[in-house]
């Protein structure tokens, strides 16, 4: 690689790495192997880059790992810009090591390919260790003789030609430069580079009317000095309230929400997700709230305050719980766990609805399964999960960004809809993502067609499908059922899933035949009109309030469909009458089809308030966009 690029280089950027010894894994059959076999891993370090490549990859994230090593692979010279020292990014440098793997209703991991790689270069357990994974990544990158890794680079511009990104501007310790290329991959946390590409993108929850939800940020625990054997004891009894485990991680202790007192304001210790590697332990746990994930002013004291809260956990630990009496802190996260803040919009926006049909896609580029995993957003919510999918497919369509032509965006920030990302921007999906960019980049290149045109083109999707499965990634069409399937209230709750109106949880059960009662459907329409439209929400808010007040005695009580029909006048026309239904019918806010099936005035079930309440929504969206 290094003399080829010699030759060739007309921009020369001295590639900082500054990194020290590598290690890498070799055989993973047995611990004895692993241990024996980990030894440094010396290539020479290429002292040149081009001024152009064929795709470059800006974010040295485990999806842009995944990128890059999949362009280059398909025979595309490539270049991964990283900003910090190593690779791994969230994994490595902010220690989320307890693997969110997304298995389908048969336990099989869907995340294949590239990531099934670097699973089973780092022992293919539930945990890692970090040094193993910073290893695995840089193995696989300086393995392929058509990827150059260019770290301690920062990006300071993206050039456009009108609408079309050609290069970028990347600066380190020695100069600036500018680099040109035919396509790009975004592959940073936050979009960073298709933002400064002026990607459209919406933050939190703005697709559903809630722009400053913000999900807990963690700073991971670091110890050693665990008494495993201790902590299995506790997870088979209630005194935390029980866990699961394996070998390797163990997750519940959900009475940690109650028991715990932080001492830092906006903190929250949770039940403990801890991971075991060789004898050091890694806990997800401590919540964070009220960050801003793109401040880094705001990370940096969320850090501070993280810290000072994990001493107070480890003295409450030392004290309550038999297994951690002698642990000790080995070392602190550089970097928080973020999970939420900038979403792409795309061109197929994967709508929560997809995940909830264990949808697949005809540009299906890769398969998702993991839960829909709403953190809480203050001290005083334990977050939710809307549903557990069966598993879905990501289309390549929702890599695809609106407006700007020659990037991809993969990862958490890609084309997801706000509460289909809680499943979604899991790593082990971002890395197949990541994967599948770095495999269509190559063929746009070859084909000299666009990411957009390539994302409209059947016959091209079907080579990419092809290229992807001949790596290993899961691409075969599938057909799932889903959750009350052809009911005639099914595509009611399609409708009010997209806004997060009902919550299935990990058994998908939304107690359709339970009775509805007064105060559900008053939250119910509060909270629509609010993710419909905010705007109208300030409208409407003093009416909504008083339906609110007026259930507010008798809130556990059956509604009847009149009462309902009152209360949506008296909010969305202004004044109720004699005949509400009948008003509600000419205005055009419930159906005629609902009409005809909801005849008399009787004690609704929840799917005839979820069928109410999706027309509602309908209506309101007609009345937004005009």
């Amino acid at each position: 690689m290094g003399k080829g690029l010699i030759r060739s280089a007309i921009l020369i950027v001295v590639i900082v790495l500054g990194i020290g010894s590598y290690y890498f894994i070799t055989d993973i059959r047995s611990e004895m192997a692993h241990k024996k076999l980990v030894k440094n891993y010396e290539k020479p370090i290429p002292k040149t880059i081009n001024d152009e490549y064929d795709v470059i990859v800006i974010g040295g994230e485990p999806e842009g790992v995944a990128a890059a090593v999949s362009a280059a692979r398909n025979g595309a010279k490539t270049l991964l810009v990283e900003k910090r020292e190593e690779l791994g990014g969230l994994f490595t440098y902010g220690m989320l090591n307890f693997l969110d793997i997304p298995r389908n209703d048969s336990k099989r991991p869907v995340s294949m390919g590239i990531f099934k790689e670097w699973h089973d270069l780092v022992r293919g357990k539930d945990a890692f260790g970090i040094l193993d994974a910073k290893a695995a990544f840089k193995k696989l990158v300086d393995e392929e003789p058509n990827l150059t890794l260019s770290v301690q680079t920062e990006v300071v511009n993206a050039g456009l030609d009108s609408n079309q990104l050609t290069s970028v501007e990347l600066k380190n310790k020695y100069g600036t430069y500018i680099v040109k290329g035919k396509t790009f991959i975004d592959a940073t946390q936050d979009a960073d580079f298709a933002t400064m590409s002026k990607v459209p993108f919406f933050m939190g929850g703005e697709d559903i009317g809630i722009k400053d939800k913000r999900m807990a940020v963690t700073l991971m625990l670091h110890l050693k000095n665990v008494d495993w054997d201790k902590v299995k004891k506790e997870a088979n009894s209630n005194t935390f309230g029980g866990a699961h485990l394996n070998d390797s991680v163990m997750w519940g202790f959900t009475k940690l929400h109650d028991d715990y007192k932080p001492v830092q304001e906006g903190t929250r210790l949770r039940g403990l997700n801890l991971a075991k590697v060789d004898d050091e332990y890694y806990i997800n746990a401590l919540q964070i709230f009220g960050i801003d994930g793109l401040n880094e002013l705001s990370k940096q004291e969320a850090i501070e305050k993280g810290k000072k809260e994990t001493e107070h956990i480890l003295k409450y630990l030392h004290e309550k719980f038999p297994g951690f009496e002698n642990a000790e802190v080995v070392s602190y996260p550089e970097e928080l766990y973020v999970r939420e803040t900038r979403h792409i919009w795309a061109e197929y926006q994967l709508p929560m609805s997809d995940v909830w049909k264990n949808s697949d896609h005809w540009d299906s580029i890769g398969v998702a399964a993991y839960p829909v995993d709403v953190q809480a957003q203050t001290p005083h919510d334990y977050g939710y999960v809307i549903s557990a999918p069966k598993q879905y497919a990501i289309p390549f369509r929702s890599l695809v960004p609106k407006e700007i032509d020659g990037l991809l965006v993969v990862g958490r920030s890609a084309g997801y809809s706000s509460l289909a990302a809680g499943s979604a921007r899991v790593v082990p999906t971002g890395m197949v993502t990541g994967e599948a960019a770095g495999a269509a980049a190559a063929l746009a290149i070859k084909e000299d067609v666009t990411f957009r045109a390539l994302s409209k083109d059947k016959k091209l999707i079907n080579t990419l499908r092809e290229d992807l499965k001949n790596q290993g990634a899961f691409v075969d069409p599938f057909e799932m059922d889903y959750p009350y399937k052809d009911e005639w209230y099914d595509k009611s709750i399609q409708t009010l899933i997209n806004y997060g109106l009902v919550v299935g949880g990990y058994s998908n059960n939304l107690n359709v035949e339970d009775t509805a009662t007064k105060i559900k459907f008053a939250k119910m329409l509060k909270e629509g009109v609010q993710r419909v439209s905010p705007e109208k929400m300030n409208e409407l808010k003093d009416k909504l309030d008083v339906v609110i007040y007026k259930v507010a005695k008798k809130e556990k009580s059956p509604i009847k469909r009149d009462e309902v029909a009152e209360f949506l006048t008296e909010v969305l026309v202004g004044k109720s009458s004699d005949n509400n239904w009948d008003v509600l019918l000419e205005k055009g806010i419930i159906s005629e089809k609902l009409a005809k099936r909801l005849t008399e005035n009787k004690e609704l079930k929840l799917k005839e308030l979820y069928a109410i309440m999706a027309d509602v929504i309908h209506y309101s969206e007609k009345e937004h966009t005009h």
